[in-house]
């Protein structure tokens, strides 16, 4: 006989365990492939599934799982939902170094020189976050006409003539576009040298963690247009540092590469980062193969 009290207690942890999210009972991540061992790697990842698929599990668990001398910083994209570009650009670089700085003697040891690096690394994302704004309004007018003929027809008795006569209605479309100037992103571009050179400083006086790794969940959360930026800036801030991305989101709904005016910004496929694929698709049939083995020998429905 069923259990009742250990059904509904059964049924309370799969609903829990729904959605991951920090400060919850811990879940094991089922590794089915590769995923763990490849995001626990010194590389940058993005890992690429639709909602509810583990990417948020596989970020949490895989951190649990780093030696001692790696560290996880873990930031979600939903926080900084519909906010300004570059601003949240700076927020998110503002949440990492918070979270450094929280950490900075259990992790770092107890170093004057560490705490100085990342105070003045701050001091500087505040200062840059609080300057305003400049946003010029480029509204276009896009203005399409629509010709509309009506024809009226004659009949003679010779020949038979179409005479036309025409009326214009004319649509308009009204189309805001905002093109942030770059003041904000330009000072960040050349600060970046500085920044890296503070980071390189940062990890040779520490005598414990010698990498971190960023962790950033649901990039699709930021406005399509600045996704390519942040990941961008988030590549060149890594390269050549201890300092390696794992980025979570959906493919279909995120920018990681784009080509503008010639100039490419973002990450590159298996160029700038290497993909991880959790999602069961018919992209990869050779992944797909062994799970519907399992599916002939238990059939959903009999």
């Amino acid at each position: 006989m069923v259990d009742q009290k250990k059904l509904a207690k059964l049924r309370q942890l799969i609903t829990e365990g729904l959605r991951v999210q920090l400060g919850h009972e811990a879940i094991t991540y089922i590794n089915v492939g590769h995923a763990m061992e490849d995001i626990s790697a010194r590389q940058n990842h993005t890992v690429f599934a639709r909602r509810g698929c583990g990417k948020t599990l596989l970020l949490h668990d895989s951190a649990k799982q780093l030696p001692p001398e790696i560290k996880a910083i873990y930031l979600n994209c939903e926080d900084f939902k519909q906010h300004t570009f570059p601003n949240v650009l700076i927020e998110i670089l503002s949440s990492l170094f918070e979270e450094i700085d929280s950490h900075l003697s259990g992790w770092f040891g107890r170093k004057r020189r560490t705490k100085e690096i990342i105070k003045s690394i701050r001091a500087k994302l505040a200062t840059m976050h609080q300057s305003p704004d400049v946003q010029e309004e480029d509204i276009r007018q896009t203005t399409a006409n629509e010709n509309a003929l009506n024809s009226e027809a004659g009949l003679h008795a010779e020949a038979v003539n179409f005479s036309l006569g025409g009326s214009r209605k004319t649509k308009s479309e009204t189309e805001r576009s905002f093109r942030s100037h770059r003041q904000k992103l330009q000072e960040l571009d050349l600060w970046l040298p500085e920044l890296k050179k503070s980071i390189r400083e940062f990890f040779a006086v520490s005598t414990n963690v010698k990498c971190i790794f960023l962790q950033i969940d649901d990039l699709y959360h930021l406005k399509r247009a600045d996704q390519a930026f942040v990941v961008d800036y988030i590549h060149r801030l890594c390269k050549d540092v201890p300092l390696f991305f794992k980025i979570a989101t959906m493919r279909h709904a995120s920018t990681m590469f784009a080509d503008r005016e010639g100039q490419p910004i973002g990450a590159q496929e298996r160029h700038d980062y290497q993909p991880i694929n959790i999602d069961y698709t018919f992209s990869d049939f050779g992944s797909i193969r062994p799970r519907a083995a399992v599916l002939r020998v238990f059939p959903i429905c009999s």
